[in-house]
C-alpha cells in the first residue's frame, strides 16, 4: 500500500502557505471551522494548522462532510499524477472510474474489469483515497453536473440523467450536498456571457475565471450549443482543460499533427481536431494551446459522454502529469539536462482509444509517417463509420474502425507485405475474442507480454503501444532509429542494449526521456504547426 502525499502533514502545511498550484489534484485541504475544502492554491488566507486536514480525493472530503469551496472550487483540480504513473489495482480502478465504467457498469463491472472481488477493490480504495468506488464516482458526477450547470442552458432534469444521475431527487441533493447551493442557485451565479449571434443570449458561463480552476472558457457560444441529444442537434461546449505548468506544446501537438489520419483527424485553425467513439455514441473534439489551458470544444451527439470524452482528451494531453517531477529526475543527467531546459514539460502524446492506436502501430511498422497515415485512411474509409462533421468547413468524415468493424477485414485488400498483413489480422482477432484487452484498467507488463506472444510484434511495437496507448511513463524505445540518432548525437550510447543500462537513471520517466530525445529532430512531429 502506498501513502499518499496527504499523510505529510507537514509537507502539505508548507504548500498551501505557499499556494503552490503544482500540487492541486495530489491532496485537498479541509477546514474544520468553515466546514469547506479546498485545493492548496486556494486565494484565501490560509487557516491555522491545528484547524487543517488533509484528504487524498474531492469525494474523501465530501464523504467527511465538508462542502467545496466557492473561490478555489477545489472539485475541478487537475488529476492526481499518481493515477496515470502507477500500475497497481488503485491507480487502474482510479482510471477506469474516470472514464466512467462505474456509471456504465457499477462496481462489479468495475471489479471483473480489474480481476478482483467488490469486496477487495472497495476495501482498496478506502484505505488509500479515503472513500469507495461509489463515492468516488459520484463526486465525479457532481463535478460533471456543475459544468452542465454552468455552461448550457440544458432543462436540469436532462442535466441530472446527463451527469450520471439515476433520479433527478439524488441529483438535487448531491448538488446541494457538495456545493451548497441548489443546482438553480448555482446556474444563477455564474457569469453571464456575451449575447451569441443574431442577439441569442449565450448560456451561463465563468468568465474571467483563471483557467487553473478548469472552468469552462467564455466563448460567445449561442444557447443552441446547449440542445440536448435528444433533439437530433449534437450538444457542443467550449471548456477549459488544465494543467500543472510548464508545458511545451510543440511535439504534443506536432505529434498529433504529423501522423493525423485523413477523415479522422485534422489539424485546422490552431487546433487538432478529431472524431470520438463514445459509449453512447459519438463526438468531435477540438483541441488547441493556450498559455495556461487547453481550448476545448467538444460536440456529442449523447451528453452522457461528457466526462468520459473530457478523461480521454486529458490522457490524450497527458494533462495530468506532473511534469516537475519528470524534468527534475532528467536534469539529473547531464546530457538531457540542457534539453529540459530548453523545453520543459514535454508531455507524452497518446491516443483517446487503445485499440485503435494498436493497429495504427502495425500499420507503422517499418513505413514513413506520410504511408502510415495513407494505409491508415483507407481502413477508416472502408470499415469506419461515417459522421457529419459539425464544422462546414471541416474534413473529419469517420470514426477509426473499431476491432469488431474489422474481424471481416479482407488482407489481399491491405496494400501491405503479407506479413503484416497477418501481424494486424492476428491482433484484430485477439482484440475481438478478448485474448488480448487494451484499455486504461490494462496492467501494462502483462498487457506487453501478451503483445510480444503474437506473431510479427517486437519490441518497438509493444513498447510504442505500451507508451502512448497504455500511459505507461516507463515504456522505453531503444530500437527506434529516432532515438539511436539522437544518442549518437548528443554522445549517448547508441546501441540498444547500451543505451537501455544508461537511461536506467531515467526512471520511471523513460517514456519522456524519450520525447526529449526525439526532439532533437527537425522531424514535423517535433513543430506546433501553424
Amino acid at each position: 500500500m502506498q501513502k499518499g502525499m496527504h499523510t505529510d502533514t507537514e509537507r502539505c502545511v508548507r504548500a498551501v502557505r505557499s499556494k503552490d498550484a503544482r500540487f492541486d489534484g495530489w491532496f485537498f485541504t479541509a477546514v474544520l471551522t468553515t466546514g469547506i475544502y479546498c485545493r492548496p492554491s486556494c486565494p484565501v488566507v490560509p487557516p491555522k494548522p491545528e484547524n487543517m486536514v488533509f484528504h487524498p480525493s474531492a469525494a474523501a472530503c465530501q464523504q467527511a462532510g465538508f462542502r467545496a469551496c466557492k473561490r478555489c472550487r477545489p472539485d475541478t483540480s487537475p488529476g492526481s499524477p499518481e493515477w496515470n504513473q502507477r500500475a497497481d489495482a488503485v491507480a487502474r480502478a482510479m482510471r477506469l472510474i474516470a472514464d466512467g465504467t462505474v456509471d456504465r457498469e457499477g462496481v462489479p463491472g468495475l471489479a471483473a474489469r480489474l480481476g478482483y472481488s467488490t469486496r477487495q477493490v472497495e476495501r482498496q480504495l478506502l484505505a488509500e483515497l479515503g472513500a469507495g468506488p461509489l463515492a468516488l464516482a459520484r463526486a465525479q458526477r457532481a463535478q460533471t453536473a456543475r459544468l452542465l450547470i454552468e455552461t448550457t442552458t440544458l432543462p436540469m432534469t436532462e442535466i441530472a440523467f446527463a451527469a450520471g444521475f439515476s433520479s433527478v431527487r439524488t441529483f438535487n441533493d448531491t448538488v446541494r450536498e457538495v456545493f451548497a447551493l441548489a443546482p438553480s442557485d448555482l446556474r444563477a451565479r455564474a457569469p453571464k456571457r456575451a449575447p451569441g449571434p443574431a442577439g441569442t443570449p449565450g448560456p451561463a458561463g465563468t468568465t474571467g475565471t483563471p483557467a487553473s480552476t478548469g472552468t469552462p472558457a467564455s466563448t460567445g457560444t449561442p444557447a443552441s450549443t446547449g440542445t440536448p441529444a435528444s433533439t437530433g442537434t449534437p450538444a457542443a461546449l467550449s471548456l477549459r482543460l488544465p494543467f500543472r505548468a510548464p508545458l511545451t506544446p510543440d511535439n504534443l501537438f506536432g505529434h498529433l499533427a504529423a501522423t493525423a489520419v485523413p477523415g479522422v483527424e485534422e489539424w485546422r485553425d490552431g487546433a487538432y481536431r478529431r472524431t470520438l467513439r463514445l459509449p453512447h455514441g459519438h463526438g468531435f473534439v477540438a483541441l488547441a494551446p493556450r498559455p495556461d489551458h487547453i481550448a476545448c470544444r467538444l460536440t456529442l451527439t449523447d451528453p452522457r459522454d461528457l466526462t468520459v470524452a473530457i478523461s480521454r482528451c486529458r490522457r490524450l494531453l497527458d494533462l495530468d502529469a506532473d511534469p516537475v517531477a519528470v524534468d527534475d529526475r532528467l536534469r539529473t543527467d547531464p546530457v538531457l539536462a540542457p534539453l529540459v531546459d530548453k523545453a520543459p514539460g514535454r508531455r507524452v502524446p497518446r491516443t483517446v482509444d487503445e485499440a485503435e492506436f494498436a493497429v495504427r502501430a502495425v500499420l507503422g511498422q517499418q513505413v514513413s509517417t506520410a504511408a502510415a497515415r495513407t494505409h491508415a485512411a483507407r481502413l477508416a474509409t472502408a470499415y469506419g463509420e461515417p459522421v457529419d462533421d459539425p464544422d462546414p468547413e471541416g474534413g473529419l468524415t469517420h470514426l477509426f474502425p473499431s476491432p469488431g468493424a474489422l474481424a471481416d477485414l479482407d488482407p489481399e485488400t491491405l496494400a501491405l507485405p503479407r506479413a503484416r498483413r497477418a501481424t494486424l489480422t492476428t491482433l484484430v482477432r485477439a482484440l475481438v475474442d478478448g485474448g488480448l484487452r487494451l484499455g486504461v484498467e490494462s496492467d501494462w507488463p502483462e498487457a506487453r507480454a501478451k503483445l510480444l506472444a503474437l506473431p510479427g510484434f517486437g519490441p518497438w511495437t509493444a513498447d510504442v503501444i505500451a507508451m502512448r496507448a497504455l500511459g505507461d511513463p516507463d515504456a522505453f524505445l531503444p530500437t527506434d532509429l529516432g532515438i539511436r540518432r539522437a544518442a549518437r548525437e548528443l554522445g549517448l550510447p547508441s546501441t540498444p542494449a547500451a543505451l537501455t543500462a544508461r537511461a536506467a537513471a531515467w526512471r520511471p520517466w523513460r517514456a519522456y526521456a524519450v520525447q526529449y530525445l526525439w526532439a532533437t529532430d527537425s522531424h514535423p512531429i517535433n513543430v506546433l504547426p501553424a
